[in-house]
């Protein structure tokens, strides 16, 4: 794979891809604006991985060795305006889309979460609880993007919300599977500073109040019954996840449940899309 392809992570963009797509569905929409966002959003998700892997560097250079900036396939220079000129094409396309739907925030969303992701790879992310709340917002952002795109709110402010609460306890999750690799490196975890059960129990409380929260979306008569049919399948996974996590607080429990929260997500996405027919 072409190094500056590499850099980007393009499985994570698609990840945010994934999102603008699920509300054109949801709202029966995919226009040219949309078509634009979803460029912008992976452009701009791509210039965050990049910057991120610019200032951890020096980490990579032990702990990912292969990956572009550390074997020397990129300068760090190149890196660096690789990414902020992603950064900047990325906010010239939400300019574009604002004066499209004629309205100024999509492009303030995009140039707000620009700024975030480069702040994050910076500082952020060493700021005990800050870096895992960057994390979520980033990933329920694009929601909200989608949203502003279309002229509509209250879905994507549900989707943002659900995938806030899950983004997070899955970067708590994997921040206790990591717990020792980070002492070694003198990181500033909750799990750290606060030890594992007081973590399990903000997982707990970030996987459950979504997961009792979005059959509701069915009994309001926003979304069909196969929501709520393909729904239930997510939310055994993320019961059994909230389980696991009390009882253990391992590192193989713990990587267990990173897992099982990430593909409990992904049927709730399928589900959104086939409650929305």
């Amino acid at each position: 794979m072409n190094s500056y392809l590499e850099i980007l992570r393009p499985v994570n963009g698609l990840m945010t891809i994934i999102a603008l797509i699920l509300i054109g569905i949801i709202e029966k929409s995919i226009d040219m604006p949309l078509l634009i966002g979803i460029l912008a959003v992976f452009l701009a998700t791509g210039g965050g991985n990049v910057i991120n892997d610019f200032y951890d560097y020096k980490i990579d250079y032990i702990n990912r060795p292969e990956r572009p900036i550390p074997s020397g396939k990129i300068s760090l220079k190149n890196a660096k305006n690789y990414s902020l000129s992603l950064f900047t094409i990325a906010i010239v396309l939400g300019i574009i889309i604002s004066i499209m739907v004629n309205s100024y925030l999509p492009c303030l969303l995009v140039i707000l979460n620009c700024v975030v992701m480069y702040y994050y790879g910076y500082s952020l992310k060493r700021i005990l609880l800050i870096g895992n709340i960057s994390v979520a917002y980033l990933t329920g952002s694009c929601f909200i993007f989608g949203g502003l795109i279309l002229g509509k709110i209250y879905i994507p402010l549900f989707l943002y919300f659900f995938a806030f609460m899950m983004t997070l306890s899955r970067e708590i999750v994997k921040d206790m599977e990591d717990i020792e690799g980070d002492k070694l490196e003198n990181a500033n975890t909750f799990p750290i500073k606060y030890g594992l059960k007081n973590s399990s129990i903000l997982t707990l409380i970030s996987i459950l109040v979504p997961t009792f929260i979005s059959p509701t979306l069915y009994f309001i008569k926003i979304f069909n019954i196969y929501y709520l049919i393909v729904l239930s399948i997510a939310i055994i996974l993320f019961l059994v996840s909230a389980y696991k996590i009390m009882i253990n607080q391992d590192k193989n429990t713990s990587h267990e449940v990173s897992k099982l929260i990430k593909i409990g997500m992904f049927i709730s996405f399928i589900a959104f899309a086939i409650g929305s027919i």
